[in-house]
């Protein structure tokens, strides 16, 4: 997207920022004036300004073109936006040699967006945030957009069924193609979108031979029909994140929007490879203990998205919770309660969407040696505090889980039959609470809010005598009485019932407790 101004060396030339996972199509103009040489560039902030001035310049003479000799003034705009990385190199390089009416600025440029990093010899390198850059230039132009990007972008840019990306290996051939030469790549099309996973359901083993007991089994059904928390307590050796991923087998396929939403967070952080569709399949993440909170809720150079954001609409686990640092635990109080991250840098603000299933795992003791425990009373309470003290209050699912090897199916039943069993029930679930919440922003029972939970959704009076018995003996507050609340209709919607009674609420408050038999 390139047009002239008025007047000789004057050019425009459009590329993009990304803050977080939303892009921003920018007016890069150049001009260069009659004086002493000078290359100035406005609207970098730091750094950013010396180091795109060498990346541009070098490239510009390595690939044979001549500098221009007056005084050149490059502007990105508004000085305020946080403008980092290096997606901005290639649209600064071509604005100058259309400015210095090296290559055409009218028609030739007309409707293209330049977005990739420039090496000091002119070729051109991949960036991040490829899909939410042609997705922010196709929302402008009609869902269609012609995009200037590096060869190793193009399979991510094929997600885009409007887009027509023109891959070129320099700077060299950018140029020859505004002035109307053929590439040597030619135009890519990409060709029409696929079923991608990421990853894809079959690499899960599924909760076959994790000798998951019929309560554990039925408390991952309902985490997964209604998107409720869950905190998973076993000895040292029991295969928490095996038990993450295969939660992550009896989710449905994510919908339109939420695969939109993953994928252009998988692109913004880099991760999405030679993938050539959007990601489909929920996602499971499993940080290290010994992450940072910039890992765990996103920023650094360029606000990248951390591993709550790369968990949206899937499952972030915590293997021994416990040992995560406290700081870090606490940051993940806001996308439990908004369902998204919230970052301020260098006067932006990046929002990363964050809704996930949290499965936190601690062991019994701070040890995990089971019978042979020596840790005193004091160490055991403050290790499991550690986690209830900062996120017990968002978790209202809690089981004790068994180390793999033992199996616990049906007589003459398959594991594989029985996790279809399970992805069927809780898909039923889900399709009733579609329907009971049809016309309203939530699609499951956990996205309710409180408010609107207490007044529209009650459970009948005998299961919130059970719920005001609970609050009377102070085994849980207000925000507990919600939790169980929606634990109770998602119960409910698993038995293909009408509204919640005191069996639900009473089965609900066992889960909190972790008491379920």
């Amino acid at each position: 997207m390139t047009t002239s101004l008025p007047g000789p060396g004057v050019a425009r030339v459009h590329g993009a920022v990304l803050t977080g996972i939303h892009a921003e199509i920018i007016e890069v103009q150049a001009t260069v004036a009659v004086g002493a040489p000078g290359f100035a560039i406005i609207g970098v902030p730091g750094d950013g300004t010396r180091e795109m001035r060498d990346r541009v310049r070098a490239a510009v003479l390595n690939s044979g073109f001549a500098w221009p000799s007056g005084g050149i003034t490059v502007s990105l705009g508004s000085p305020c936006l946080f403008r980092r990385g290096c997606g901005l190199d290639l649209p600064v390089a071509v604005a100058v040699l259309a400015a210095a009416s090296t290559v055409p600025a009218g028609p030739a440029t007309t409707g293209r967006v330049f977005a990739a990093e420039l090496g000091l010899d002119g070729r051109l390198r991949p960036v991040r945030g490829i899909v939410p850059v042609l997705m922010a230039a196709a929302a402008g132009h009609g869902g269609r957009v012609t995009a200037v990007i590096a060869p190793q972008n193009t399979p991510e840019a094929a997600m885009l069924p409007g887009a027509t990306i023109v891959p070129a290996e320099s700077l060299g051939q950018v140029a020859a193609g505004l002035r109307g030469e053929p590439l040597a790549a030619g135009p890519f099309r990409p060709a029409p979108p696929g079923r991608v996973s990421g990853p894809a359901q079959d690499e899960y083993p599924g909760l076959t031979g994790l000798g998951v007991s019929p309560v554990v089994r039925q408390l991952l059904e309902v985490s997964a029909a209604a998107g409720h928390h869950l905190c998973l307590t076993g000895p040292r050796g029991a295969d928490v994140p095996a038990l993450a991923a295969g939660l992550v087998t009896l989710l449905p396929d994510l919908t339109g929007k939420e695969a939109g939403e993953v994928t252009a967070i998988y692109s913004a952080a880099g991760l999405l490879g030679s993938r050539r569709a959007r990601i489909m399949r929920p996602p499971v993440r499993v940080p290290d203990h010994r992450a940072t909170i910039a890992a765990m809720t996103g920023g650094g150079t360029g606000l990248q998205p951390g591993e709550a954001a790369l968990a949206h609409g899937g499952v972030l686990c915590l293997d021994d919770a416990p040992e995560f640092e406290r700081a870090v635990l606490r940051t993940l109080a806001q996308p439990l309660r908004d369902g998204e991250i919230v970052i301020a840098r260098g006067g932006s603000i990046a929002r990363f969407p964050a809704r996930f299933i949290l499965v936190a795992g601690m062991r019994p003791w701070p040890c995990g040696a089971g019978s042979g425990c020596t840790c005193i009373p004091l160490q055991t309470r403050r290790y499991r505090d550690r986690v209830t003290g900062t996120l017990g209050a968002w978790i209202p699912l809690r089981a004790a889980v068994d180390r793999p090897g033992l199996t616990h199916l049906p007589v003459g039943q398959s594991g594989q039959d029985t996790d279809a069993l399970s992805a069927a029930r809780v898909a039923e679930a889900r399709d009733r609470m579609g329907h009971r919440l049809s016309g309203t922003p939530w699609r499951r029972n956990g996205d309710i809010p409180r408010h609107e939970l207490a007044r529209t959704y009650p459970p009948a009076d005998d299961g919130q005598a059970v719920i005001d018995h609970a609050i009377d003996l102070g085994l849980i507050g207000n925000l507990g009485a919600t939790h169980i609340t929606a634990v109770a209709w998602t119960l409910t919607d698993l038995a293909g019932r009408s509204c919640p009674g005191a069996a639900e609420c009473a089965q609900a408050l066992a889960f909190r407790a972790g008491a379920a038999r």
